[in-house]
């Protein structure tokens, strides 16, 4: 379980990129995370994974104040986090398959387990038989793919997951969006910030939506009642997605034996 309680961040500059923002996500939900660029929506996923503290408040994760965790136990916290962020961070002089090998290397897990981990993520993002290429060689689309295998090779209970289809076509986005839709039917809790929230009718999930550093919440329920979409929310389901096709995953976190 996640809770943020009255969290506040502002930088020095003067700049409040959130105010007063609280909400609970339950292990296991799909959330999405709303808003135009520059609405905080950054900010948050940098203070839910713990690399930015918040000015106030608190975010409590699994029973533990991370924003008052010392800076040693933080490694130790982001190994329940998988962090796909819209930059990527893929390294360019490693191949595919020793970009995931990374992290695993990290917390000194055995060759012999990395590598079976490292293929068996690979598989799930439809990557295996490009392994040993360099990323640079993949298209936008798989790149993402990469660094979503990189995040899930640790088996995280938590995807943090910004702007997942920023610069896609809509094939690429369809394929990156089933990825996920997998992960959540076994279990792992996703929270996907996005500005471009057109394929979220498919999903019926919570939303969270930032405007200007404030938060709102929709549901399905509340627009039943007569709620309505903040003005960037669509009304229709999204053309060209595919929402009855997944990939195959286990219950292992999706990690194929």
């Amino acid at each position: 379980m996640i809770t943020a309680n009255i969290v506040c961040k502002r930088y020095p500059e003067g700049i409040e990129a959130l105010r007063d923002v609280s909400f609970t996500i339950d292990a296991g939900e799909m959330v999405f995370i709303t808003g135009h660029s520059g609405a905080g929506k950054t900010t948050l996923f940098r203070l839910l994974a713990a690399i930015e503290r918040p000015t106030s408040g608190s975010i409590v994760v699994n029973g533990q104040n991370i924003s008052a965790l010392r800076r040693s136990a933080i490694p130790y916290l982001r190994r329940n986090f998988g962090l796909v962020f819209q930059d990527q961070k893929l390294l360019f002089d490693r191949s595919v398959l020793n970009n995931v090998l990374l992290p695993l290397a990290i917390i000194g897990m055995t060759p012999k387990e990395a590598l079976r981990r490292a293929n068996a993520a690979l598989d799930k993002v439809g990557l295996l038989d490009r392994a040993n290429a360099n990323p640079v060689a993949l298209s936008g689309g798989e790149q993402q793919r990469l660094a979503i295998a990189r995040a899930v090779v640790n088996r995280p209970a938590i995807l943090l997951i910004d702007e997942p289809t920023a610069n896609l076509d809509s094939a690429s986005a369809a394929a990156i969006l089933d990825i996920f839709r997998a992960f959540h039917q076994v279990g792992v809790t996703l929270i996907i910030a996005t500005h471009d929230p057109l394929w979220m009718a498919h999903f019926g999930s919570r939303r969270l939506h930032l405007e200007h550093g404030h938060l709102q919440e929709y549901t399905e329920e509340r627009l039943a009642e007569g709620g309505e979409y903040p003005h960037d929310l669509p009304h229709e389901p999204a053309n060209g997605l595919n929402t009855n096709k997944g990939a195959e995953v286990n219950e292992d976190h999706g990690e194929k034996a």
